[in-house]
C-alpha cells in the first residue's frame, strides 16, 4: 500500500474523514459553501426609517449609482424588491414595505412578503419602534426565524444633542437604547443595534455583524462575512481568518484531483481555483476600485499605492491573462504530477502531495499579501484611529 504524503495525511485528519477520497468530497463541499451558498436578508421598516440607505451602504453603493435602492422621504418601497450584492450575487437583500402600509396589511404581512424566502429579518426604525414592529417580531419568532432591531440615523440624534450643555455621547446612546427597549418590553430584552448608515465604523454595526455570525448556520456564515462591509480592524481579521480556514479545502481538492492520471488536469483545476479564491479575497477585503474610491473620498486620502504594487491584485484584475500565466506556471508541476502518478506503489501519493503543497503555499502567500495590503490601507486611512476617538 502506498504511503500518504504527511501534509496530505494531516489535512485528511483535520477534515474529520477517514481517507483522501472522503476528505476530498468534504473539501469540495466546504469550497462550494464559500463560493456559492445563498443568503437572503429581509430589511423592513416604515417610510423614512433609512432602509434603502442601509441597503445601499451594505452593498457599497452610493444612492445615485446604477442598481442602488431608491431613497427619499416619501414611500419608495411599495412592493418587495430584491437587490443582489454587487460582488456576491448569491447574497440578496430584500427591501420590504413597512408593516401596516396600505398595500401590506399587518394581519397578513408575512404571507404577502413570502416569509420563507428569508434567512433572517432586520427591522429598522429611525425613531421609536411601534406595535406593528412588535407584532411582526412575534410572528417571526413563532416561525422560528431570527429578527434584529436596528435603530438608524444615530448620527442625526448625536448632532441634535451635541449642541446642548453637558452633552455626553454615551449618555445619549444609553437614553436612545432604553427608549427603544421600553417600546419593545413585550419581547423581553431583545438586542437593539444603534447604527449610522453613513458611518458604519461607529456605534453597533460591528456588534450586529458579530451576533449574526454567531447565530447563522455555519454554511451561511461565510456568505455573510464575504458580503459584510469592512467596518473595523476586527471585522477585517474575521474575513482573513475565514479564508485562512478554507485554504486546506482548496489544497485538498487539488490533491484529490492530482491522483487522477490525466495530463494537465490538476494544473487547469488549480489555476481556476486559485484565481477564484483570490477574487473572493479581493472583493471581501475591499480592494476593488469602487471600494477604494469610496474610501478615499471619505477620508480624503489617496489609498491606491499598495494595491498598484501587488502582483496578486494585478492577477485578479487581469483574469484572462492570469489564467494563462497560472496555468503556464503549473504546467511543469502537472508533468511532474502525471509521471509521479504512474509510478507503481507511490505514484498517486506523490502526485497528491505535490499538488497539495503547491496549491497550499500559493494560496497562503497570496492571502497573506492581500490581507497585508488591506491592513495597510486601513492604517493609512486612519479609520481605526477615528473610531477610537
Amino acid at each position: 500500500m502506498e504511503s500518504q504524503d504527511p501534509a496530505v495525511a494531516e489535512a485528511v485528519k483535520a477534515s474529520g474523514e477517514s481517507n483522501l477520497e472522503k476528505a476530498t468530497a468534504r473539501a469540495k463541499e466546504t469550497l462550494d459553501q464559500l463560493m456559492n451558498v445563498s443568503l437572503n436578508i429581509a430589511v423592513t421598516g416604515k417610510t423614512g426609517s433609512g432602509k434603502s440607505t442601509f441597503i445601499n451602504e451594505f452593498r457599497g453603493l452610493d444612492e445615485d449609482e446604477d442598481g442602488a435602492a431608491r431613497t427619499g422621504i416619501t414611500e419608495t418601497t411599495m412592493e418587495v424588491t430584491m437587490y443582489e450584492h454587487p460582488t456576491m450575487p448569491n447574497v440578496k437583500i430584500w427591501d420590504l414595505p413597512g408593516i401596516g402600509s396600505p398595500t401590506f396589511k399587518a394581519n397578513k404581512y408575512l404571507k404577502d412578503v413570502k416569509f420563507h424566502t428569508y434567512d433572517f429579518f432586520i427591522i429598522i426604525s429611525s425613531e421609536r419602534f411601534t406595535e406593528n414592529d412588535v407584532m411582526l417580531a412575534k410572528e417571526i419568532k413563532k416561525q422560528k426565524k431570527n429578527f434584529y432591531f436596528v435603530r438608524s440615523k444615530i448620527d442625526n440624534d448625536i448632532r441634535a444633542e451635541e449642541r446642548k450643555k453637558g452633552f455626553d455621547e454615551q449618555n445619549v446612546l444609553c437614553k436612545i437604547r432604553k427608549d427603544c427597549l421600553k417600546n419593545l418590553e413585550e419581547l423581553g430584552d431583545p438586542n437593539i443595534f444603534l447604527i449610522s448608515s453613513f458611518d458604519l465604523e461607529k456605534y453597533d454595526f460591528e456588534k450586529l455583524q458579530n451576533i449574526l455570525t454567531e447565530e447563522l448556520p455555519d454554511h451561511k456564515r461565510s456568505a455573510l462575512l464575504q458580503a459584510w462591509p469592512v467596518c473595523s480592524a476586527d471585522s477585517l481579521e474575521k474575513k482573513i481568518k475565514m479564508f485562512q480556514g478554507v485554504i486546506w479545502a482548496a489544497s485538498l481538492a487539488s490533491a484529490g484531483i492530482a491522483v487522477i492520471p490525466v495530463p494537465g488536469l490538476s494544473a487547469a483545476c488549480d489555476a481556476s481555483m486559485v484565481i477564484l479564491f483570490f477574487t473572493k479575497c479581493y472583493y471581501a477585503f475591499g480592494l476593488d476600485d469602487r471600494s477604494l474610491k469610496r474610501l478615499s473620498e471619505k477620508v480624503n486620502k489617496p489609498l491606491l499605492e499598495h494595491v498598484a504594487k501587488s502582483k496578486f491584485v494585478s492577477a485578479v484584475k487581469e483574469k484572462a491573462l492570469t489564467r494563462l500565466q497560472v496555468s503556464a506556471a503549473l504546467a511543469t508541476l502537472a508533468t511532474v504530477e502525471y509521471f509521479a502518478s504512474l509510478l507503481p506503489g507511490v505514484g498517486s501519493a506523490a502526485a497528491a502531495g505535490i499538488s497539495f503543497g503547491t496549491t497550499y503555499c500559493l494560496l497562503k502567500q497570496g492571502l497573506n499579501e492581500l490581507a497585508d495590503i488591506a491592513r495597510k490601507i486601513r492604517e493609512e486611512a486612519e479609520l481605526d484611529t477615528l473610531c477610537s476617538n
